[in-house]
């Protein structure tokens, strides 16, 4: 399937590919970058295709489209690895690992190993951690040790750097998952940021008794007259509710959302007090229309959320995007080249792009297409994994060309959607994507 193209955008507006999903076949389509080489007539006006309409309205129709936060990247089938070599005492993590993969390779038992380093499924791991392999777990009456000192009023407090996770600064640190988040009042979907100070040990933050000398404590009033807060990046509600002197049911009640809301940088939330003013309209992080076409409300509440996700963690940079597609095609038996041209032209190699019908990351496959890239790949495919998500293309890129007849129909496949071609033929733009990847592909070839 594919929507109408624009005659009048330039190649210098950067646009966010739109995919949507057909039914009963998954495929794909996206907005092609490519223009004609010659002014071409004005299109006529074509009409939604009724497996278009039926796909988006059966996607709305769909819960739980949002790629939870903490969602456990999974690990490549045992075929595709090498053979398990001695087992280590410790292992440095290098980028695409995850415990399970870790354990698997060293015919360890995952459980075991995430016992051993006191984490759990859900706990993410960063390149250069250090996981234990060997041994026994510390003993839990340690991270008891601290206050014992003398200082039992002083925590220890560490700084958040790019790459962290909660439960990868609760491992370095020897202590449990659930103690930081009582700590600092944080829980399982609450994002962290560069510079953020995260206590690991009891007791109170050494800055605290600063706070109160300057005496900002009236600082919230004055927000508390506009009645509006805007969202910073790091920004969590519960640390919002504490900052401004609220309660935290309060501030949910007054803003319609609960514990588990997804919040996002430049949101304005209401803050409850008599002099209330109402919050207004924020503008969305993806807009509900593109090109003529109106996106369903659900549709593009998910997008919506999968990109403030993506906006509040770090992603691989373009270049190493592109390390990662042409890596995992390779691994994969398909063409590094043709892998790298549908990624250039569906997001510019942006892991972070999401378009009004869902299409997530770099490769931009939609929730319901990466369901059937992972039953292609026989795991589990989380999208907002830059792993997955190359994974997730380059998979439906190797089922497209194993089940057309040629090259040209595999590149439409991607674009207008398998069944579409096969029904009414490759549309103008359809060719004119066509066109684009193959060019792109020589490039890279």
């Amino acid at each position: 399937m594919t929507t109408t193209r624009s005659p009048k955008r330039t190649m210098s507006m950067p646009v966010i590919a739109a995919t949507t999903a057909a039914l009963p076949a998954v495929v794909l389509s996206s907005l092609a970058l490519a223009q004609p080489s010659v002014a071409a007539p004005a299109p006529q006006p074509r009409k939604l295709p009724a497996t278009l309409v039926a796909a988006m309205k059966a996607q709305a129709a769909t819960t739980g489209t949002v790629i939870p936060a903490q969602a456990v990247p999974a690990t490549l089938p045992a075929a595709l690895r090498p053979m398990a070599p001695v087992v280590p005492d410790n292992y440095t993590v290098v980028r695409g690992d995850t415990i399970s993969a870790i354990a698997r390779r060293f015919n360890l038992d995952t459980s075991a190993v995430l016992q051993l380093n006191k984490l759990t499924p859900t706990t993410l791991i960063y390149p250069g951690q250090s996981i234990k392999l060997s041994g026994t777990a510390p003993a839990a009456p340690a991270p008891s040790a601290p206050p014992a000192a003398g200082s039992t009023n002083t925590a220890t407090v560490y700084t958040v750097v790019s790459g962290d996770t909660l439960g990868g600064i609760a491992a370095k640190h020897g202590v449990p998952l659930s103690s930081i988040f009582s700590w600092n009042n944080l829980n399982g979907s609450s994002i962290i940021y560069p510079g953020q100070k995260i206590k690991v040990s009891g007791g109170s933050a050494p800055s605290t008794p600063a706070a109160p000398a300057p005496a900002p404590a009236p600082a919230p009033a004055p927000l508390a007259s506009t009645g509006t807060y805007t969202i910073k990046a790091g920004d969590t509600l519960s640390s919002i509710a504490s900052r401004l002197g609220v309660s935290l049911s309060a501030l949910m009640s007054a803003n319609n959302v609960n514990a588990s809301t997804v919040i996002y940088p430049g949101q304005k939330l209401s803050i409850p007090g008599s002099s209330l003013q109402p919050a207004g309209e924020t503008k969305p992080l993806v807009p509900s229309t593109f090109l003529g076409f109106t996106y369903p409300p659900a549709v593009v509440s998910s997008a919506n959320e999968n990109k403030a996700l993506l906006n509040a963690s770090p992603v691989p940079s373009r270049a190493e995007m592109k390390g990662i597609v042409a890596d995992t095609a390779r691994r994969m038996g398909v063409s590094p080249s043709l892998a790298l041209a549908f990624a250039e032209q569906e997001s510019g190699f942006d892991q972070r792009a999401v378009s009004p019908a869902n299409a997530i990351g770099t490769m931009q496959v939609i929730p319901s297409s990466g369901q059937w890239a992972s039953d292609l790949v026989g795991r589990k495919l989380n999208l907002l994994d830059p792993y997955d998500n190359a994974t997730a293309g380059v998979a439906i890129i190797r089922a497209l060309l194993a089940t057309s007849k040629d090259l040209d129909t595999a590149i439409a496949g991607y674009y207008q959607g398998q069944y579409s071609v096969s029904k009414y033929g490759m549309y103008e733009d359809t060719k004119r994507y066509v066109a684009s990847i193959k060019a792109r592909q020589r490039t890279f070839g």
